[in-house]
């Protein structure tokens, strides 16, 4: 597993949210809803020189929208579906819109379902500590899906 660094400027994501009071599988139910009506927010959608999108995101945060970590050992928190979006932009009906502060982030690329136990040890055992929560991220060139862990804020 490699991991990177990068500092990331605060972006806005629009897509659609939930939380694990919603149930089993609800970040499934998230992106099967997001996908079904991606139609609606494709204008919104920051996209580079060639007219591509620049990212689909899993955005994350605890229940008072502060960004911090899901609660009571990342089991409990929000979590919006979507893709990053110009800044000034206004959701339509049923969408929200999270504007994510500026982190620098460790980020790896989503190999497995241990990847996430796997860098959060590689923090513990580096005195690394969160400074937010963690976000999942999919390249829309490639697909190839990517974990972002902020560790210190901007």
């Amino acid at each position: 597993m490699e991991i990177k660094k990068c500092i990331k400027e605060s972006f806005s994501v629009i897509g659609k949210e939930g939380s694990t009071n919603d149930g089993e599988s609800f970040i499934q139910k998230l992106w099967d809803d997001a996908n079904a009506n991606f139609a609606e927010v494709v204008p919104l959608a920051k996209k580079d020189e060639n007219g591509n999108l620049i990212g689909i995101w899993g955005a994350m945060s605890d229940f008072s929208r502060s960004f911090n970590p899901w609660d009571n050992h990342f089991k409990d928190g929000l979590y919006l579906a979507g893709i990053e979006a110009v800044d000034n932009s206004q959701p339509p009906p049923g969408w929200v819109k999270w504007t994510i502060p500026s982190y620098e982030y460790i980020y790896v690329e989503n190999e497995s379902q241990n990847t996430f136990s796997e860098v959060s040890e590689y923090l513990k055992e580096n005195n690394i500590k969160l400074a937010g929560a963690v976000h999942d991220y999919i390249c829309p060139e490639n697909g190839q899906g990517y974990i972002f862990f902020p560790i210190r804020r901007i």
